[in-house]
């Protein structure tokens, strides 16, 4: 365990964290000892009690998603957690503050160091590891739903990957926010789960067709807005099933980055197709959509409006097991890592 003297600095530079032999499968991470991160002017240094495990960290442990220059190598998107240093320009975040945080990169370790603007307050009767699985499905469905594809209130939303934490955050949200929710599962019982948690109908598409159930649902209007994490054909399927004027964004491609397109129905319903990767982006633009999550969504979760889904936590030494999970598709909802004591 790492030694940490509580007069608002680290004296002994050591922590816990999970490293990777080399690019591969899950047996090819392990945790091991090395230096605390330097909090930098605008950071601030984060004791972590849990993390989220996010898709983005099984590609990059494959080596096929780098991080971003000056990011972490260390896997871990949001964590949540005590700051314990703060920052010579940070003025927003004190010393003792429980937070969670979308970070760059080094979610799965004892200590991360954060943008102060990237941090959010952990809503006020959750947990440490409720509050870890916020930030990166929160940050992601907010900017692509509401301020890229500027999502109303009255329209509909089609969300993939119902029992994904985006897809169970979108759901909880879209329909908080008064929009008409539609969700994609692939069995009878996870989109049983979706229309649980809002979704006015989950279409299980191990036996239906989304295309048709989606147009038969809304009366041949279509969606209006599309979240797609699938990609390859169910490009062309979003499009099929799209309104006019409707916005269909992909934020992942499990199923593959190439496909074919009807251009004609582009043009003719005069859709735009979008996407977004949320890692790459500024400090400055995640520390917008940090200050309107805290406007918009926040009060939702304290008011259990909008309730965390935890399919598992493991401890953080467990973290193989966690990402054989998350590759199996078996969850329904997030996956926790903890950081337990020895």
């Amino acid at each position: 365990m790492s030694f940490i003297l509580r007069v608002g600095k680290v004296h002994m530079a050591t922590m816990k964290y999970v490293d990777i032999t080399a690019s591969g499968a899950a047996e090819q991470m392990f945790v091991k000892h090395g230096a605390i991160p330097r909090c930098c002017a605008n950071d601030v240094l984060v004791k972590v009690i849990a993390c989220g495990v996010n898709r983005p960290d099984v590609l990059q442990r494959m080596g096929l998603y780098a991080p971003p220059p000056n990011a972490s190598p260390i896997l871990g998107l949001e964590v949540a957690g005590e700051v314990i240093a703060v920052g010579k320009d940070v003025t927003s975040w004190s010393v003792g503050d429980r937070v969670c945080a979308l970070c760059n990169g080094g979610g799965y370790a004892e200590f991360v160091a954060v943008p102060a603007g990237q941090c959010l307050p952990i809503p006020e009767g959750l947990s440490a590891v409720e509050a870890a699985s916020l930030p990166e499905t929160f940050f992601t469905v907010w900017s692509n739903v509401f301020q890229r594809a500027q999502l109303r209130q009255g329209e509909s939303l089609l969300v993939h990957g119902g029992t994904s934490g985006i897809g169970v955050a979108a759901i909880q949200l879209c329909n908080a926010m008064g929009a008409r929710v539609f969700a994609t599962a692939r069995s009878a019982e996870k989109s049983a789960t979706c229309e649980m948690l809002g979704a006015e109908r989950a279409v299980d598409t191990s036996q239906q067709d989304f295309v048709t159930q989606i147009m038969t649902l809304t009366q041949g209007h279509g969606v209006d807005v599309i979240l797609d994490m699938v990609g390859g054909t169910y490009l062309q399927k979003n499009i099929a099933c799209a309104a006019e004027d409707a916005r269909v964004v992909s934020i992942a491609c499990l199923e593959g980055a190439r496909t074919e397109v009807d251009l004609m129905q582009i043009i003719r319903k005069r859709l735009m197709l979008t996407g977004s990767l949320l890692r790459p982006q500024s400090a400055d633009t995640k520390a917008l959509i940090a200050s309107q999550l805290k406007q918009q969504v926040w009060p939702l979760l304290v008011s259990r409006r909008i309730v965390p889904r935890i399919d598992t936590v493991f401890c953080l030494a467990d973290v193989v097991e966690a990402h054989r999970l998350m590759e199996s598709g078996q969850h329904v909802g997030k996956i926790v890592l903890e950081v337990c004591s020895d």
